[in-house]
């Protein structure tokens, strides 16, 4: 049993979760202890009570209570990632430097562990260490059923000013779809609110997003404003579309919520736009039958940030997943019909 400790966060170290920091130096304690120390009190920053998600900052005093030298209940060492998972995650590399790894995440894999989850990116990240002490951090998220761009920062520095990055809005991001019916006008904009349906589990599992009518945003507790821009690019008669949109905002489940809403939801979004492929009045069903795979036809195809170290723009741009370059090739549709940045202008 150690004694208190007041620890300085070091250069490097800042700019993250408080839980995150303490478990990176204290491998040992489990997150339970983590959280209950913070309900206790006995965790604190200059002083102050904090939750496990409170950011620290370089040069913040950490004071850390008693800790044991072992948790009882400490879950069994990781299992190391296996061969197959390794090459499998390593060939989903699309870009490397010293500072940043770009992947294109293949659909079905989730980018972090939740209930029931078990194989994500997060835990594979040793099979991306390529010569590094650490593995590489996530700067940002997809949903486990999104394919495309994921960036990861090698080091905390680079992890850092990626995130700033993103929690500033100071990227682009273009994604691709395949979307029941044609929207019209085909260049436009979505301003729906999102507000999280209630009811849903602890872990976010069957977490489910609707819209609120801009004018109704303000007067729902818990609806946050949503900005999405999309540009219809081809289309099969008026039952499908091929969907560029970049989302201004951020929100959880934005794309796919925001083009339900407009009656096209996203081919294979049984979540938001059903397993049926009538046209009830109010738009098209999710599936398009046929050959057409069920998964879903989402994909973030481009992104644009500046450079942790450079400071020039990295732009990175992912292929599509097996699944949506079949429905590409049914279609006779090709990537290269697509302007790489088909809302220039708009902004």
């Amino acid at each position: 049993m150690s004694g208190v400790q007041t620890i300085t966060v070091a250069e490097g170290d800042g700019d993250q979760r408080l839980d995150r920091w303490l478990r990176r130096m204290f491998p040992h304690v489990s997150q339970g202890r983590v959280e209950k120390m913070c309900r206790k009190g006995e965790l604190r920053v200059d002083g102050g009570r904090v939750k496990p998600s409170t950011r620290v900052e370089v040069g913040q005093q950490v004071r850390i209570p008693p800790l044991p030298d072992s948790d009882h209940k400490q879950a069994p060492a990781k299992a190391r990632v296996s061969e197959a998972d390794a090459k499998m995650i390593r060939d989903c590399v699309i870009y490397r430097d010293d500072h940043v790894i770009a992947l294109n995440k293949p659909a079905g894999l989730a980018v972090q562990g939740g209930s029931g989850t078990t194989r994500h990116v997060d835990g594979l990240g040793e099979a991306l260490r390529f010569g590094y002490d650490e593995n590489p951090r996530l700067v940002h998220r997809l949903d486990k059923d999104t394919s495309g761009v994921l960036l990861l920062a090698r080091t905390r520095e680079a992890a850092s000013k990626l995130t700033a990055s993103f929690r500033h809005r100071e990227t682009r991001k273009i994604y691709w779809a395949l979307v029941a019916g044609v929207p019209t006008p085909y260049l436009g904009e979505i301003k729906a609110g999102l507000v999280k349906a209630p009811g849903h589990g602890k872990g976010g599992e069957g977490e489910k997003m609707i819209a609120v009518h801009p004018r109704d945003i303000d007067d729902t507790p818990g609806a946050k404003r949503a900005h999405t821009l999309y540009a219809t690019l081809y289309r099969v008669a008026g039952r499908a579309a091929w969907v560029a949109m970049e989302p201004v905002t951020g929100r959880t489940h934005q794309l796919r919520a925001h083009m339900a809403e407009m009656g096209h939801p996203i081919i294979g979004d049984g979540k938001y736009g059903g397993s049926g492929q009538e046209n009830l009045g109010d738009g098209w069903g999710a599936q398009l039958g046929g050959i057409i795979s069920k998964k879903l036809h989402l994909h973030a195809r481009r992104l644009v940030i500046e450079h942790p170290a450079t400071k020039q723009p990295l732009i990175v741009v992912a292929p599509m997943p097996p699944h949506m370059k079949e429905s590409w090739d049914t279609f006779g549709w090709t990537e290269d019909l697509a302007d790489d940045d088909p809302f220039e202008g708009m902004k």
